[in-house]
């Protein structure tokens, strides 16, 4: 996504990473090849990799602007962190992240709140960095804003189950904010002000938020991982292996895809390729992916 002003907000993104990632059944257990075979003139090569099968995905913040705030929606995998289950994203190094923030006129003193749309190792993981053995908040003048059910659910399974998540997100890069008291713990509905203000998109997961942006009559939303790929427009009742309430997310995708189809709401997308945002429109009773450059 090339930057871009809306009324008087600024939009920029961070991409941290991109590239095939996930075999479109591995994410979407619906996603079979016999399934996809009506969607592959336009699935290939720019959704999926045709040398590997696999989804392109990217893994990316939104850096937004207000008049009264920097903003960063969403922090990626991060470095350092011990993600065993996942080898892409397991002890990362030496990633340009931070430099490319700085290259947008950002820098980490200068971010005024980070909103996540939900505590998954991929959306979290530069909410902290390591400093003499110890996870700081990377944003020191930031308020980390959390939704209170996204929190709670993810807190009270990390206290349950310590060793189960003692290379998870919640340990390394979420309690050691809350440690530090830059959190703000906040509804699904809160409004950050009267331009940036949160939608909830239960489903993915408890208390998955979407964030809505408006100014000067231009709109525009940030998804989260409500819909991780194109495919799930034209298969909206398709959810992802990892949403906690399978049936709830594919009831919230098929809702948020109704209200914004053929808006001129700008939709940007957490995992979409390259440019990762665009509009809803309408395709017979489903839906298409409109990317914008």
């Amino acid at each position: 996504m090339r930057p871009r002003q809306l009324g008087e907000i600024r939009l920029a993104r961070v991409l941290e990473t991109e590239g095939p990632e996930w075999l479109p059944q591995a994410l979407i257990p619906q996603a079979t090849p016999e399934n996809l075979a009506p969607h592959r003139h336009w699935l290939m090569p720019n959704i999926i990799d045709p040398a590997t099968g696999m989804l392109i995905m990217a893994t990316q913040s939104y850096v937004v602007r207000t008049r009264h705030h920097t903003i960063l929606i969403d922090t990626c995998v991060g470095e350092h962190k011990p993600r065993s289950y996942h080898a892409s994203w397991n002890m990362r190094s030496g990633t340009r992240y931070l430099a490319d923030l700085a290259a947008l006129g950002v820098q980490p003193e200068a971010v005024d709140f980070v909103m996540c749309t939900h505590l998954h190792p991929d959306h979290v993981g530069w909410n902290t960095r390591l400093v003499d053995g110890r996870w700081v908040p990377t944003f020191p003048n930031a308020r980390y804003v959390f939704a209170r059910a996204e929190y709670d659910f993810w807190e009270a399974k990390a206290r349950r189950d310590p060793k189960k998540f003692a290379d998870g997100s919640i340990i390394d890069s979420v309690l050691p904010v809350v440690a530090a008291g830059r959190a703000v713990m906040v509804g699904t509905d809160h409004a950050l002000d009267d331009q940036v203000w949160l939608e909830p998109s239960h489903g993915h997961t408890p208390g998955h938020c979407s964030v809505r942006l408006a100014s000067q009559g231009r709109n525009a939303v940030m998804s989260g991982d409500l819909i991780h790929s194109p495919v799930q427009c034209a298969h909206p009742e398709w959810s992802s292996a990892g949403c906690f309430d399978k049936a709830q997310s594919a009831r919230t995708r098929i809702e948020f895809l109704n209200r914004y189809a053929e808006s001129d709401t700008l939709v940007l997308t957490a995992h979409f390729p390259t440019p990762s945002v665009g509009y809803v429109v309408r395709e017979g009773n489903a839906f298409r992916f409109r990317f914008d450059a």
